[in-house]
């Protein structure tokens, strides 16, 4: 099965046929950092994330570019995200850029989420915008006004390709303060002149002034991709404006193709209500890491396709967690078992087929990245594994390399949510086994003593508590089992 993708541009799905075979330029729009990640940037780049990982299994050779936007994202007011922040905080701007952005990375990096190849800033890129706005201002798809620099959205007739809406939907919403100065309500501003005490900016031809939001994304992502590149990736909410903008400018500057393939993740919500501060259910990923393990959030995250919403509540997590922690155990048992069979250099034993469940693995994420779908595969096969291991026959130990294998590619390398390294037991888990290994030495002194229902009493009660025993000749073992639901 080929790979196939939902073009947003084409409302529709695809096969994947990239610009250059075997090679994927990808740009996904990054955080504005001024206030520490939320869960949902934890959605979004743990979305992005899987899909980068997946189409470099597949055999790509990819180049992601993530930008950190740092200056130019206007608010409904026309003010400066950064620069309103730097008011209240009373720093300069770029030292918050630079706390959050290390903030931000942070976060990422305890979800799982691999750095990008490149992380350009827009506040680096200011020569790159200048020049494309001059482009624009030399074909007439832009105007000056004051010393401020808008495109003319009414000299761009595709405008509107991306999200389908037309330009008197795209009035809704326009910036008020602007109006008067524009020719047509939807037109969006290219370069801002700096008012008086406005501590970014920098000089040009035409003021000295600031980039609009928009321009940063066409400069970065064509300096590093070229004008024409196979993925753009961002959120639902930047669909319009921002990423219809981004095809306007870019392709009246360069009278290319700009992007083959959009790809927008969906939103997240707070129990069923969209997540906002002013309603009070604003959840950053530091609040939830500070209760969660982030790889439990991660794995929550990928039980949601990408292309639907994900409701964020602690019910959902809680859920989340204890399926993470069944399928920990599963890999668990058999890296235990594992190390037990190479002990005992195991030469025989059973083995299971995993060919079909990387072929359903595959064809899941095939099908537009199906994350759950894939997920669902991985646990099918935990529950083989785990009847296996439960039953009275040995694993054999190639299958046991193989089966460890199988968990480490599909649900590691490609999603994220196996480590490589399970952490240590803690310290609660030590006594724990110490009283396993108690409950033993007083059934085999009730065995030697003919007790046997006190014996066939710890027996099944450590196997309702998740522990089987296991009677050989040179003593009893014991591993855990996934408990029934």
């Amino acid at each position: 099965m080929a790979l196939n993708i939902y073009n947003t541009l084409t409302r529709q799905k695809e096969e994947f046929k990239p610009i250059h075979e075997g090679i994927v330029g990808m740009y996904v729009c990054g955080p504005t950092v001024y206030s520490d990640s939320h869960v949902g940037h934890g959605k979004s780049y743990v979305s992005f994330d899987t899909i980068v990982r997946y189409l470099r299994h597949i055999g790509y050779r990819v180049l992601y570019i993530q930008n950190i936007t740092d200056v130019g994202h206007l608010l409904d007011d026309g003010e400066d995200r950064m620069l309103k922040q730097s008011k209240i905080e009373k720093i300069h701007p770029l030292q918050i850029a630079e706390n959050i952005t290390r903030s931000y990375f942070e976060d990422m990096d305890k979800l799982g989420v691999v750095r990008p190849d490149i992380s350009p800033r827009a506040s680096g890129h200011i020569t790159e915008q200048i020049e494309i706005v001059k482009r624009l201002l030399a074909k007439g798809f832009a105007y000056e006004v004051n010393g401020s620099v808008y495109f003319d959205v009414r000299k761009f007739n595709k405008y509107g390709i991306l999200s389908g809406r037309t330009l008197d939907d795209a009035v809704e919403g326009t910036r008020v303060e602007t109006r008067s100065e524009k020719r047509h309500p939807a037109d969006f501003a290219l370069w801002k002149k700096a008012e008086s005490g406005h501590i970014m900016h920098w000089p040009s031809p035409w003021s000295e002034g600031f980039p609009g939001w928009h321009i940063e994304c066409s400069a970065m992502s064509m300096k590093y991709l070229g004008e024409t590149f196979d993925i753009h990736g961002g959120g639902m909410d930047n669909q319009f404006p921002h990423h219809e903008c981004e095809i306007a400018q870019s392709e009246a500057a360069t009278g290319k193709p700009f992007v083959k393939y959009w790809i927008h993740n969906n939103l997240v919500t707070v129990n069923g209500k969209k997540m906002s501060k002013s309603l009070g259910n604003f959840v950053t990923l530091k609040d939830v890491f500070a209760r969660y393990n982030p790889l439990v959030v991660r794995f929550f995250i990928l039980q949601s396709h990408y292309r639907s919403t994900l409701d964020f509540s602690d019910e959902a997590l809680q859920g989340a967690k204890a399926g993470y922690e069944k399928l920990m155990t599963t890999v668990r048992n058999i890296r235990e078992e594992l190390k037990k069979a190479e002990t005992e250099k195991r030469a025989g034993g059973i083995s299971l087929d995993l060919s079909l469940y990387r072929k359903r693995f595959s064809d899941a994420m095939d099908d537009d990245f199906n994350a759950p779908l894939a997920m669902g595969v991985i646990f099918e096969l935990s529950r083989e594994i785990n009847q296996a291991l439960n039953s009275e026959q040995e694993l054999s130990l190639d299958f046991l390399k193989l089966t460890d294998a199988c968990f480490g590619e599909l649900g590691g390398k490609i999603l994220g949510i196996i480590p490589e390294q399970l952490p240590v037991r803690a310290e609660g888990e030590n006594i724990e086994s110490q009283l396993i290994d108690i409950h033993i030495k007083v059934r085999q002194q009730a065995k030697k003593e003919k007790a046997w229902w006190a014996a066939d009493l710890i027996r099944n009660e450590l196997e309702a508590a998740g522990i089987r025993l296991e009677d050989k000749k040179d003593g009893t073992n014991w591993h855990r089992i996934n408990r029934p639901e």
